[in-house]
């Protein structure tokens, strides 16, 4: 992968999230069958799917690749045509449209429900748990890679190097209780009806219209201060992060392979802030202090087995600044990194 000094449009950006690694090319040459992704509408999804199907084409692997979603961007469907997906709108909380879904050797469960859980806490369980069992049942001859995330881990000391997949899971608050539902689902179905999982515990991929980094950047630009309670943070670069997911489903076995998803390092909020507060020619202001222990997932498993990420940090930070600097636009889906009481 060689990486430019700048991205200044939605298409090299894409190009770049989309580009499959050596070791997803030979994933997706060993898996046999179509692959089906649920949740494609997501911030990942359309990349994830778009890095799927460039690896089938460069594996020589004829496969449908079908992206399902609602499709609340009307535009969604098209770009997903271009570019070797299948788009395919449904509903995922109705039984119907779970029964009526093609069929698919391999499935990538992406579908989640975070902001608004605390005001919502049936929605959060249907979509969490509810949802993924439903597709456990439809898909049960198939191999599921099925998203988490890493706060299914409790706070532990940032000295500690972030929680490992054997680590306990104590959840804090409702969202991070409902995804240890929903890995405990996995892992019955996968047990008691021999289902193939891949377990993907997630945190926090960036890009540059989405992430920590593009919170904490768009705070400078704004002059307000940042928190750093929460004094350190993973952060991996979507591309990596798709990349290493897929390759993560070839990896599915029962019971269920587990993987942190996180980038290497215990990334420090006040660091980062002051490289991006340089990038950016503004002043950054902080407050509150930092405590001890963090939200951490160690992604060591996930580097040995699926290769170190291609995206440094530093590169990561540049990209944003000249991104911001120049107008680009964001999602505006703030990450809530600093959230320690399970509250979204």
């Amino acid at each position: 992968m060689n990486l430019p000094p700048r991205i200044a449009s939605h298409e090299h950006l894409d190009d770049l999230l989309s580009e499959p690694t050596p070791g997803v090319v030979e994933a997706l040459q060993k898996i046999e069958g179509d692959l089906i992704i649920l949740g494609v509408g997501g911030k990942m999804g359309p990349t994830l799917a778009r890095m799927a199907a460039r690896a089938s084409q460069q594996a020589g692997v004829r496969r449908r690749v079908i992206g399902v979603a609602r499709f609340s961007n009307p535009e969604l469907p098209e770009w997903l045509r271009r570019h070797g997906v299948e788009p395919l709108a449904a509903n995922l909380l109705d039984p119907a449209a779970i029964a009526a879904l093609p069929e698919a050797a391999n499935v990538v469960m992406m579908t989640a429900l975070k902001f608004g859980s605390t005001g919502r806490p049936s929605d959060t369980w249907a979509v969490n748990c509810w949802m993924p069992t439903a597709v456990c049942q439809r898909y049960a001859k198939s191999r599921i890679a099925g998203f988490s995330t890493g706060n299914v881990y409790p706070l532990s000391p940032i000295s500690h190097g972030g929680s490992v997949e054997t680590d306990p899971l104590l959840p804090i608050g409702e969202y991070a209780a409902s995804c240890v539902g929903r890995e405990r689902l996995y892992d019955y179905f996968s047990r008691s009806a021999g289902t193939r999982l891949s377990i993907v515990r997630l945190n926090y991929a960036c890009e540059l219209r989405y992430g920590v980094l593009v919170d904490l950047a768009r705070q400078i630009l704004r002059g307000e201060p940042i928190d750093v309670s929460m004094g350190a943070v993973n952060v991996i670069w979507q591309g990596d992060a798709n990349a290493m997911t897929l390759q993560a489903l070839a990896r599915a076995d029962s019971p269920p392979f587990v993987v942190n998803v996180a980038g290497p390092e215990m990334l420090s909020v006040r660091r980062a802030a002051m490289y991006l507060s340089e990038l950016l020619g503004k002043p950054v202001m902080f407050r509150g202090e930092e405590r001890t222990e963090a939200l951490l997932s160690n992604g060591q498993l996930g580097h040995e087995l699926f290769g170190y990420p291609r995206v440094a940090i530093r590169q990561l930070c540049q990209w944003i600044a000249d991104w911001l600097l120049a107008g680009g636009d964001v999602y505006d889906k703030p990450t809530m990194f600093q959230v320690s009481d399970g509250k979204f």
